[in-house]
């Protein structure tokens, strides 16, 4: 398939492994982090959307498309959209027996996610992470870590664009004895504590590891435990968040996270 996006190279890897929970788990945590466009009844009204409510045998679905071109294409004249995180969109419908329709039209990408799944993803996306209080007394190179956790925090730490500086990985002792490993983040901006650590904890979730931990941590650039974590531990640069161009463009509904799209 030509001009294949991330929901895409997921889906094809599930659909050629249906037993194979971890590319589940890859697709639909592409799917929830996924910027997807919303098909509407009629234009929006300010926070306010009226999706677009489809009945087929199978139940009621509203159509999302990861590319406004194959909403385009499916409408096959102008529609009016909005542009929403999956994760936003499964927020939004959570309780009201409404499933997805994702990318219908796009061969060998099209899939239907029922009710049932979509309240599968979000009690995922629930998870919380514990927390914790110790003290790291000694610090080395993460060892034999499984490519699925380094994998999930790959995809998942650039959707942290901007929240920190970077990450330090490594293998630490506590003073207590316990072993185990941990992520720090260096210099996380004021109030991105709480969406650093959820984030995380999803990509701990989604790599499909099971009883896996992952502990977190905060700090400054000039703490003394940072200078040892950068000479031992995997380092991932965070990238710098998009520059919006000037005059800023009016928000559409649900780019504020404080501020969340209404159904009517």
């Amino acid at each position: 398939m030509p001009n294949e996006t991330p929901i895409d190279l997921a889906f094809a890897e599930m659909d050629a492994a249906q037993s194979d929970e971890a590319a589940r788990l890859v697709y639909f945590e592409r799917l929830a982090d996924a910027e997807l466009f919303l098909l509407l009844e009629e234009e929006a009204e300010g926070e306010r959307i009226k999706p677009e409510v489809f009945e087929t045998p199978a139940g009621q679905f509203l159509l999302v498309f990861d590319r406004e071109e194959r909403l385009s294409a499916f409408t096959g004249k102008p529609a009016p959209f909005v542009a929403l995180s999956g994760r936003v969109i499964a927020n939004l419908i959570q309780g009201q027996d409404i499933g997805l329709g994702v990318n219908l039209g796009v061969e060998g990408g099209e899939n239907l996610i029922t009710p049932d799944m979509l309240d599968w993803l979000l009690q995922t996306l629930e998870h919380a992470p514990e927390e914790a209080a110790e003290l790291p007394v000694e610090v080395a190179r993460p060892k034999a870590l499984p490519d699925a956790l380094l994998n999930a925090l790959d995809r998942k730490l650039p959707t942290a664009a901007g929240l920190a500086s970077k990450a330090f990985l490594a293998e630490v002792t506590y003073k207590s004895g316990r072993r185990g490993h941990l992520l720090a983040y260096l210099d996380a901006k004021l109030g991105a504590q709480e969406a650093l650590a959820k984030a995380t904890n999803e990509a701990l979730v989604f790599s499909g590891i099971d009883a896996g931990e992952l502990d977190v941590v905060f700090l400054r650039s000039d703490d003394p435990i940072a200078e040892r974590l950068a000479r031992v531990a995997l380092v991932f640069d965070l990238p710098e968040p998009a520059v919006a161009p000037e005059p800023a463009a009016p928000k559409a509904p649900g780019t504020d996270p404080n501020s969340p799209p209404i159904l009517r």
